[in-house]
């Protein structure tokens, strides 16, 4: 069981690995529950962790001309290219 103090300023510290476990970060809220045991902290709006897949296609490349193709980019076309 994980043990926390509260501040002067009635603050409190959740400890990073259970943070972490239950996907807390900044900005997430907790909801305060008192009941007959004690007082309980259930994340109101659990903000989920982002992965690479969930962000594919949030970012677009500005249009700056014509489309390059991949050829482009590939050493070996350079080179035979420019000989």
């Amino acid at each position: 069981m994980a043990t926390m103090t509260i501040s002067s300023k009635g603050q409190i510290v959740l400890p990073a690995n259970i943070r972490k476990r239950l996907g807390l970060m900044t900005g997430s809220q907790l909801e305060i529950i008192e009941d007959h045991d004690g007082l309980r902290l259930v994340p109101s709006h659990p903000i989920k962790p982002a992965t690479v897949q969930s962000c594919a296609g949030m970012i677009t490349a500005p249009k700056t001309g014509k489309p390059r193709h991949l050829a482009e980019f590939d050493v070996a076309t350079i080179m035979a290219r420019d000989k």
